[in-house]
């Protein structure tokens, strides 16, 4: 089975009940669930209750409490509102009888409007880039023992960066990071599977754009890293599956939480959605 499988399977949730899925995990080798996937999974929940073609516009989630590897994690989806042009579902993430993530969506039917966006910025191409994989791969010898494995095992999305990120490189610098990304093999034409995929992503290295003024990278023991919201606005259609440009930054740091924010662009410099989180910046005694 393909990794890219790996990752529509994981998308592909288990119907229990009317408005109930159960969603399986992956482990990343980071001993909890990868927030990234339970907005995803969260997001196809939402959707799948929602039966004329409307696709999600913007989405918010909470994460309450680490998830567990080892159990599946079960959505109950509420519906607040079935309007003319938009619709709202509410999803609450369930593990041993807890909550362990809340998410709010609101879906809406395409129609034309009025269009203008910000210019993308000028970056390498990502055809000039070496995948991140291969330089991570190459440089294992100096990463942590507990982010080898997590770091060099194969990924469905190939990620690309003009900057490097990589532990043992320069640290300190300023809270901005670039980062090109597509999904390995072609995806079905589904926006939801595209959307989803986007979710996902869209939590990958996106909190650690906080740490880069004080000198410390992504891994380093002294620091407790763990997102506490995530919000997704998907402005255009898109696809995973051909190569968008994450622009991140942060503009503030302060009492232990770091915000940052980002813009997804196509490779012809379409604004397709914009990202926010805040998220928990522990700095170890």
């Amino acid at each position: 089975m393909s990794i890219v499988t790996e990752l529509l399977q994981l998308l592909e949730l288990e119907k229990l009940e009317v408005n109930i899925y159960r969603g399986q995990n992956r482990d990343l080798g980071t001993g909890r669930v990868f927030g990234g996937q339970v907005f995803a999974q969260a997001l196809v929940a939402a959707r799948r209750t929602v039966d004329e073609p409307r696709e999600a516009h913007s989405v918010h989630g909470y994460f309450l409490r680490s998830g567990d590897l080892k159990a599946p994690i079960v959505y109950f989806v509420d519906r607040p509102r079935d309007g003319g042009t938009f619709t709202s579902r509410r999803v609450t993430a369930i593990q041993h009888g807890e909550a362990i993530f809340q998410l709010s969506a609101s879906f809406h039917i395409e129609e034309p409007g009025l269009d203008h966006q910000v210019p993308m910025p000028q970056v390498q191409d990502p055809d000039s880039i070496r995948p991140e994989l291969e330089q991570v791969r190459e440089h294992a010898a100096i990463l942590p023992p507990e982010l080898r494995t997590v770091l060099t095992q194969d990924r469905p999305i190939d990620f690309r960066s003009p900057q490097s990120h990589l532990p043992g490189g320069p640290s300190a610098g300023e809270p901005e990071r670039y980062v090109w990304f597509r999904v390995i093999d072609a995806l079905p034409d589904d926006p939801i599977v595209h959307q989803a995929i986007l979710a996902y992503a869209s939590d990958y290295g996106f909190l650690p754009t906080a740490l880069f003024p004080h000198g410390i990278r992504y891994g380093d023991p002294r620091m407790f890293l763990a997102s506490l919201d995530h919000t997704l606005w998907m402005h255009r259609p898109f696809r995973a599956d051909e190569w968008l440009l994450y622009v991140m930054d942060s503009p503030n740091a302060f009492g232990s939480r770091g915000f940052v924010r980002g813009q997804v662009f196509t490779r012809s410099g379409q604004l397709v959605a914009s990202v926010a989180q805040e998220g928990l910046l522990r700095l170890k005694k």
